[in-house]
């Protein structure tokens, strides 16, 4: 078998399992267009059609789904023979996929991915952020990271043991002017920049205290997706901000925000890796195993304060 009909058959199988040349073209590293070409070369040669495309859809023709169902368990078993291969290789090499919400990517971005990388340049890690749960093995993903209460049950969790919780915070400038909320009832009174979620939906703020919880839809003139411009709005003056803490942590200690309502914003579950059971893992997926733990343990004998 060469090497480009080898990649056409994982492109083939890409395709039928996300049923996107789109979000194929991304799992693959290539382009929407080259892929397209490749799939259709392979449909000359076979003198089949294997998918149905549409403006909107895709989909397998017939004779590409007998295509897929015959070719799928082989060559899952030649990169089942890959991997027990690669698994004895003595240094790192190759690509290691990773899903993980945006938030929690920061969160490791520096202390795990960045030092694994200086002490393994051979390997490539290509991390997608996305703001919703996904199969990572339908998605062709090694690993995922999320918080540990949203592991599936089915997937193997390493707890990295980052302390994790949410901040509201503002400028000291726009709490001199307006005062500082002491309950979360209190945000009623004042201007918060609002958040939207990947979803579409306005996100409430979650407090709670004493095992009670509440939620306030905030108000305010500024309506947000993403996190790193609430922090930018937030220092600015332009209102209250709901975010991460690890995110505004320097700019907390700098004065540029100042944290309030801390004792409504209990400790929320810590991140965890997580992949299915494998045998024969790369040396690359197995070196990284082992440079989380070592990343938890440090985080454990830190102390709780660690992240504070």
């Amino acid at each position: 078998m060469t090497r480009a009909l080898f990649a056409d058959l994982d492109a083939v199988l890409s395709i039928a399992r996300h049923g996107s040349f789109r979000a194929a073209a991304l799992e693959l590293g290539m382009s929407t267009t080259a892929l397209s070409n490749a799939i259709g070369k392979l449909e000359q040669r076979l003198g089949v059609r294997l998918f149905n495309r549409t403006t909107r859809s895709v989909a397998l023709s017939d004779a590409g789904r007998t295509f897929v169902d015959r070719i799928g368990p082989a060559v899952t078993d030649i990169h089942d023979a890959m991997l027990a291969v690669q698994s004895l290789q003595e240094t790192p090499t190759g690509t290691l996929r990773i899903n993980a919400f945006a938030s929690a990517a920061r969160e490791v971005m520096a202390p795990l991915v960045c030092t694994f990388l200086r002490q393994y340049p051979q390997v490539h890690i290509d991390l997608v952020t996305e703001g919703k749960l996904v199969d990572i093995v339908a998605g062709g993903f090694d690993l995922g990271l999320r918080p540990a209460d949203l592991v599936p049950s089915d997937m193997i969790a390493l707890s990295l043991g980052l302390p994790r919780e949410n901040a509201v915070v503002a400028a000291p400038d726009f709490l001199q002017t307006h005062g500082t909320p002491s309950v979360p009832a209190d945000l009623y009174r004042y201007r918060c920049l609002r958040a939207r979620l990947p979803n579409n939906a306005l996100f409430r703020w979650r407090f709670e205290k004493d095992g009670v919880p509440v939620q306030i839809d905030v108000q305010g003139s500024l309506t947000l997706d993403e996190a790193s411009l609430v922090r930018i709005a937030a220092q600015e003056g332009m209102g209250l901000g709901y975010v991460m803490e690890a995110d505004v942590r320097d700019d907390i200690a700098a004065g540029r925000l100042v944290r309030v309502l801390a004792d409504w914003t209990p400790r929320l579950a810590p991140l965890a890796l997580y992949y299915p059971g494998r045998k024969n893992p790369p040396a690359a997926f197995k070196a990284f195993l082992t440079a989380a733990r070592a990343f938890a343990n440090a985080q454990v004998s830190a102390g709780p304060g660690s992240g504070s």
